[in-house]
């Protein structure tokens, strides 16, 4: 049928009847005529019988081809107008027109494809060999790729169709260059960025770990995998990823530095949306639900629900105290949880563990009451106490008040500490409420009832005891565990006025002091320093006389006036009227001036005096008046141990002044004598 064909093709569009005769076996056997001077003659007349033969079987056998040719053709094909000369001329590239020519090389270069450099085509395999792959991809002449950048398809077979870059459109050589690693490198850019802008999910081959992440395969093109974006849950090991495939979404691209970054988590988050939107329509308080420790913090762990997190708070983990989850909990653990309180504005779910078992209160024994002794195990202190563990879920709280029978402990910490075990009593118990407040100090013996109390703490009764608390108003000092009293900071001197404890002592200094007042049933001691010794201001009556002069110096000035020391450390007042000297001019701090006593008071322990009284004659006159108001009274004689205290004192603050100590000698055995010589 092929060569009826290939015959019909050839045969000329005329509507002649004219048979057509193949007359090149003719001509052939013409041509061999010349091979008559290799045969004899008998021999040549017999090949010229068999040839004629053979040709008049070939021409009757090739007029009936073409009268059965003429026959099917007959209907389609004119030969009317068939030039058979030219037919008869016809050789390779012979007998065709300007014209033909023109139109047949027009037909020609429609069959080539023009094709250009650094463009991507797509090309048929059309042969293999050792070294590369012949492409045909439409051009005059085939490329060649080199057979290693066919790694990847080892079934390549000829017919198969792959994509190809134009390297060189002809080399040194006169060869087409193809690359078929810079086509997919191309082509897997332009599929990238088309699944980036169309957000496709495509598949990626795992190659390599990295830092941070993974190296994924794209269209043959390298992409980072973050850590944090191969799944919602963190993800430990990325070595399970390598070497397998794994759906990806393109997140980024920078074509500045060729990167690529995948993301993995998208997808499995756009899941987990319809997931957690089912959970939460169906989430209910008190539904029990399953899920898997994803993530430990120091306050709780976060579980997976199964698309949706919920939070167990430390405290709802166990009715014992943790001090972290990891004691009773490990990450991927699978574990079961009640729903203890839900938000669906904010899809936030709080979780219990706890709830699922029994509250110790439940169990505990019914012989605990109170005025009981527990044992327990201190788990954790406070500044106002600390509580201690009789079984997981059952604390008592110790208040700091009922640690010790001394009032001066206000740190717990000072006295327990955590893991302490110890044993306590039962001050109250609530079993509705589950609370129980617990002591130590009803242990031992309370000192406030023991029999030897009054009379051991009388009042005058001398004691020595650590100073434990200094406030505004006094300084409290322990006598013995448990028994405490009160020195008011006027009670610390007799000829000091004292703002503040701290100036006359520090805490943790001893000191000795006297029972002025003894309280048992309120516990309160009142306790004094001064009355150690004997009212040094009965002998000053005698000595800071009104109208007597004393050397002072001032210590400090104000707009009222200045404070004054006087000789024996006391101090006295002057005011600032009285405050200026012979030339007018007012004395400075630390200066020392002859002072005359204005006023004195015993009983309020004040001494009033004045500078310009020493010069003047009109505060001189004013100070006269009270001089005789006071000289009624009668004058205490003055005790040689009184006086020898204020020597002391004097000595201790002063240094003392001798010159006025030697006259307050000579004053006291004047004193001494002149009631002897009345006597005579």
């Amino acid at each position: 049928m092929a060569k009826v064909q290939k015959e019909k093709s050839e045969e000329p569009k005329s509507k002649s009847s004219k048979p057509v005769i193949d007359d090149a076996p003719v001509k052939k056997a013409v041509k061999g005529a010349a091979a008559e001077e290799l045969f004899e003659k008998d021999e040549l007349t017999e090949f010229k019988q068999a040839k004629k033969a053979e040709e008049e079987e070939g021409i009757s056998r090739m007029i009936k081809d073409v009268t059965v040719r003429k026959a099917a053709t007959e209907s389609t094909v004119s030969t009317e107008n068939f030039d058979w000369d030219a037919y008869d001329r016809k050789g390779f590239g012979e007998g065709y027109s300007t014209k033909d020519r023109d139109a047949l090389l027009k037909k020609y270069e429609g069959t080539v494809t023009s094709v250009n450099e650094s463009e991507l085509v797509v090309g048929t395999v059309v042969g293999i060999n050792d070294r590369d792959v012949i492409l045909n991809i439409g051009f005059k002449s085939d490329g060649l790729v080199p057979l290693a950048e066919f790694k990847d398809q080892p079934s390549l077979k000829i017919g198969d169709v792959v994509d190809l870059f134009i390297e060189e459109r002809e080399n040194a050589m006169g060869q087409l260059v193809l690359s078929r690693r810079k086509a997919k490198l191309l082509k897997g850019w332009e599929n990238v960025q088309k699944a980036l802008d169309k957000d496709e999910v495509i598949e990626g081959f795992v190659k390599r770990r990295t830092k941070g992440g993974l190296i994924v395969d794209v269209f043959g093109i390298e992409a980072f995998l973050p850590g944090s974006q191969i799944d919602v849950k963190p993800i430990r090991d990325f070595d399970i990823y390598v070497n397998k495939n794994i759906e990806v979404k393109v997140v980024k691209i920078n074509y500045t530095n060729d990167n690529v970054v995948v993301s993995h988590k998208v997808l499995i988050e756009k899941d987990l949306e319809q997931q957690k939107a089912v959970i939460l329509t169906n989430l209910e308080k008190g539904q029990v639900l399953e899920g898997v420790i994803k993530n430990m913090t120091n306050f709780g762990v976060f579980i997976d629900l199964g698309g949706v997190d919920g939070l167990l708070h430390i405290t709802d983990i166990s009715w014992g105290r943790i001090s972290h989850p990891d004691e009773l909990l490990k990450l991927d653990q699978v574990v079961k949880v009640v729903v203890l309180d839900f938000d669906e504005d904010k899809k936030r779910i709080s979780l219990g563990m706890k709830q699922l078992t029994p509250h110790p209160w439940e169990s505990l024994a019914t012989d605990i009451a109170v005025g009981s002794k527990v044992k327990g195990k201190i788990v954790n202190v406070a500044d106002y106490g600390a509580f201690l563990e009789l079984q997981p879920g059952v604390e008592g709280l110790i208040h700091v008040s009922e640690m010790s029978w001394s009032q001066h402990l206000r740190n717990p910490q000072d006295f327990i500490k955590v893991g302490d075990e110890l044993q306590a009593v039962v001050l109250t118990i609530d079993r509705e409420e589950r609370k129980m407040s617990l002591g130590i100090k009803q242990l031992t013996e309370d000192p406030w009832t023991r029999q030897d109390v009054l009379a051991k703490y009388a009042v005058g009764t001398r004691h020595k005891g650590i100073v434990r608390n200094l406030t505004n108003f006094g300084l409290f000092i322990e006598l013995e565990e448990g028994i405490d009293g009160l020195v008011h900071v006027s009670d610390l001197s007799w000829t000091k006025k004292i703002k503040h404890p701290s100036e006359f002592i520090k805490v943790g200094e001893s000191l000795d002091v006297q029972v002025l007042e003894l309280d048992a049933t309120n516990r309160r001691l009142a306790l004094s320093h001064k009355h150690l010794e004997e009212n040094p201001w009965d002998t000053f009556e005698t000595i800071f006389t009104i109208g007597s002069l004393h050397k002072s110096t001032i210590i400090s000035k104000n707009d009222k006036g200045a404070v004054l020391e006087l000789p024996y450390g006391i101090e006295g007042f002057c005011s600032t009227k009285n405050l200026v000297k012979e030339d007018e001019s007012k004395p400075e701090v630390g200066e020392a001036y002859d002072f005359k006593v204005l006023e004195f008071s015993k009983d309020d322990r004040r001494i009033v005096l004045s500078l310009k009284a020493t010069w003047s004659a009109e505060e001189e006159k004013a100070a006269q008046p009270q001089q005789q108001s006071q000289q009624p009274k009668k004058k205490a004689a003055p005790k040689g141990k009184s006086i020898d205290k204020i020597n002391q004192e004097s000595e201790k603050s002063t240094l003392g002044d001798i010159e006025a100590l030697s006259a307050l000698k000579e004053k006291m055995s004047a004193a001494k004598a002149k009631p002897s010589d009345e006597a005579k």
